[in-house]
This record gives C-alpha cells, structure tokens and sequence, in this order.
C-alpha cells in the first residue's frame, strides 16, 4: 500500500491520504472519540467504516482491537493526552498484549496544545506509549510526512502511536518516511540536533541561524522513535564535540531518555549530551508563538541556548 500523491510538488493532506486508502481498501475503519477535526469530510464517503464512538477513549481502543481480530486495520483519532493517558490500560491490554494493527492517532501533541491547561497537554505520551511493548511510535514533522508515513503504518502490522501534526512542511524533506529510519536534514560535525515533530522545523532555522555564525550543524530528524534509528543517533554522538536532544515533552522517557538508554545499552560514552526538554513541569497556556518563546524552544531562542551551551 503506498501513499497517493497529489502532485509531484503539493504537499500531502492526511485526510486525502486516509480517505484514498480506505476507499481501496475495505479493511480500513476509521473512528475517532468525537474528535473530527482532520477527518470532518470522511463520514458520508465512508458511511459504517467511520465511526465516532463521543468521549469514550477507553470504549473506542477496545471496539478497535475487536475489528482487529476480525481483519479491519482501525485508525482512531482522539486528543493525544486522552488517547495515551486516558486509554492507557486499553491499549497496553487489548492491542499491545495480542500484537493487533490498529494506529492511535493524537491530536494537539505536544506544544499544539498550547492555549490548553495541563490537563490537556500530551507531554508524556512518548513516555507512556514506548513503555508497551509491541507499540511502535511516530512523530512526524509535519502534515505532509504525517501523510506519507500513513501507508506503512496501516499495513506494518502491530499497534502505533502517531503525533498528529497538520501544519505545513518548513523544510523540503530529503527522503520518503521509513519507519526506524531517520532524516538527516544537515550534516556538519561540531553541533549535534537530535530532535522530532513540531520541534523539527525551530531546530532547522536555528541550525540556519547557527551556520550564519559559522557553526557546522548536524540536525536529524527521528520521526520514528520507536523503532529508532541507532545508526543515526551514534553518528551523531560520534561526530559532533556536543549533541542537543530537543523536544516538546517531559525531560522523564523522551528523547533525552531514549539516546541515554542507547548508550548505557550499547556500553558507550555519549561524549556532551544535552537536552532541552520541560524539567518537572508543564508549559505556559499561551498561542503557540508564545509558548515556543516563553519555554525558549523558538528557532532563535534555540540558537541562543545552544550558543550559550557550547561557549561553556
């Protein structure tokens, strides 16, 4: 199953994507816990394969593994804190325990929740879902990738957790979305970006803002971080005098966790590791512009902490 393409320039609509593969593919059911807004136009095409079960989380990733045994390759869309925290025990029992396809769609992750209180802020849905085995979890830069890695998702055959991120490509992606595999969108050798998501596109202006200074500037890109690509973290690590993990989640079982495991795992050295992540707290509710400035997770305020980072 691969992804249909619009045209050979036009980003991705995940709602198109979805659609045309549904429509090819009677498998697919659509559902979401009453929360439509990047699916709105699939209803009345899809008729009883889109299913909106209110705010039920729990029920929707229960009725979902059902389809599962029967066949059906659900995709379900809800919140991203509701859908990971609040349907926790569903998705570890019912679709991690047996290994059943079904893909959780998130919306607002991360920083996209911005003007919502800590209620609502998916802060540490990596930490939870990369916790179940079986689970696979992608976090996509934006709409286009989101759409593009939407095929292998559907048919790869084990249960994923998926960021929903609608916002407009910042940067021309280098290579077609491979799940464990990584996008490395610079490759210099003194300063080091691992990163993932939303927080993709400030970390590529900011490795901009940085080469203007006259840095060399490795950023990669991890959309999959469960599988995630060793190869590309340990390159990076080796290469690069010091190596940033920046994201928009809780210090505790992100990103940061993640390449830190690797090394203890692996036995190696991570040279000067330093993440950028929200230590024991939750963000400013604010427009999006305003929390990437407040938290200091903007392009330029990245630029700024990592200068601040190397000059000590």
């Amino acid at each position: 199953m691969s992804a249909p393409t619009q045209s050979s320039t036009a980003p991705l609509s995940y709602e198109a994507v979805l659609r045309d593969l549904a429509e090819n593919d009677e498998r697919i059911v659509v559902m979401t816990a009453e929360n439509r807004a990047a699916i709105r136009n699939l209803p009345p095409v899809l008729g009883k394969r889109f299913i909106d079960v209110g705010i039920c989380e729990q029920t929707m990733i229960g009725v979902a593994a059902g389809l599962s045994l029967r066949g059906r390759r659900p995709v379900c869309h809800a919140l991203a804190t509701f859908i990971t925290l609040r349907a926790f025990e569903f998705s570890r029992d019912d679709l991690g325990i047996p290994n059943l396809p079904a893909v959780l769609v998130g919306g607002v992750p991360g920083f996209l929740s911005d003007a919502n209180g800590p209620t609502h802020q998916a802060i540490d849905d990596v930490a939870l879902m990369r916790t179940i085995p079986n689970v696979r979890v992608v976090c996509p830069a934006d709409e286009h990738e989101l759409a593009d890695a939407l095929p292998e998702l559907i048919t790869q055959g084990s249960p994923c957790y998926v960021r929903h991120i609608g916002l407009k490509p910042a940067f021309e992606h280098k290579k077609s979305f491979e799940l464990g595999k990584a996008e490395v969108l610079k490759d210099g050798d003194e300063i080091g970006i691992l990163t993932y998501g939303l927080l993709t596109r400030e970390a590529y202006a900011a490795a901009n803002l940085l080469e203007q200074q006259g840095h060399s500037v490795r950023l990669v890109h991890l959309s999959s971080l469960k599988p995630i690509d060793e190869t590309a973290v340990f390159e990076t690590l080796a290469r690069c005098r010091t190596t940033f993990t920046v994201e928009d989640h809780l210090l505790t079982g992100g990103l940061f966790s993640i390449v830190a495991e690797l090394c203890a795992r692996r036995g190696k050295a991570p040279g000067r590791l330093v993440p950028f992540a929200l230590e024991e707290r939750w963000f400013l509710p604010t427009l999006l512009k305003g929390v990437l400035e407040h938290e200091g997770f903007s392009a330029e305020k990245l630029a700024e902490r990592i200068t601040r980072a190397i000059a000590s």
